[in-house]
């Protein structure tokens, strides 16, 4: 039974009924919904006119939420520490997928983009919902990220069956992109 205070029972009934969800986060708003859930991913990659082959970033309150996505088994040993000291924090990892992953959320690679926030209304939700999330600027692709629920609101409203209140993190920059494994940074 969900309790009338409870901030997030909106949240899991959009998620269950393959809703989107719309967030602040470090930067600017998420749009997001459970990764699991190709209706719902497929929801959200036409409301951003985002191509399938560029694969999604999934963001996480713990790294544990993250592994039914992560191949945990092929990060090294001798590289762990470096990995997962990048977190929680505003980085998003590019790491090694299951096998099983679909190609909806990785795109055209062996790899998936993921996050363990340090943002604490995101872990709050994350925990609420008892998955990661599917996260992605709330925006069309080609506009600029919006930054507060009433944008949000204002231009994505009827796609986005629960918005959370709130501000930002602040942060003037997205999460920056990096491949651990490589060295690379991607953005």
């Amino acid at each position: 039974m969900q309790s009338d205070t409870d901030p997030f029972a909106q949240a899991r009934t959009a998620i269950a009924e393959h809703g989107l969800i719309a967030y602040p986060t470090e930067a600017v708003f998420g749009l997001g919904c459970a990764p699991y859930d190709e209706l719902a991913v497929r929801k959200l990659l036409a409301l951003k006119q985002r191509p399938e082959h560029k694969g999604l970033i999934l963001i996480a309150a713990d790294y544990s939420q993250l592994l039914d996505y992560v191949d945990d088994s092929k990060i090294p040993q001798d590289m762990r520490f470096s990995v997962f000291s990048h977190w929680p924090g505003p980085v998003t990892l590019v790491l090694p997928a299951r096998a099983d992953v679909p190609r909806y959320l990785r795109g055209d690679f062996d790899t998936i983009a993921v996050r363990v926030t340090a943002f604490e209304p995101v872990r709050q939700l994350c925990r609420a919902l008892k998955t990661p999330l599917v996260s992605t600027s709330a925006n069309r692709s080609g506009e600029p990220p919006l930054r507060t629920a009433n944008d949000v609101r204002t231009e994505l409203g009827t796609d986005i069956a629960w918005i959370m209140d709130g501000p930002t993190g602040g942060r003037e920059q997205p999460s920056m992109i990096i491949n651990p494994l490589t060295g690379e940074t991607l953005r």
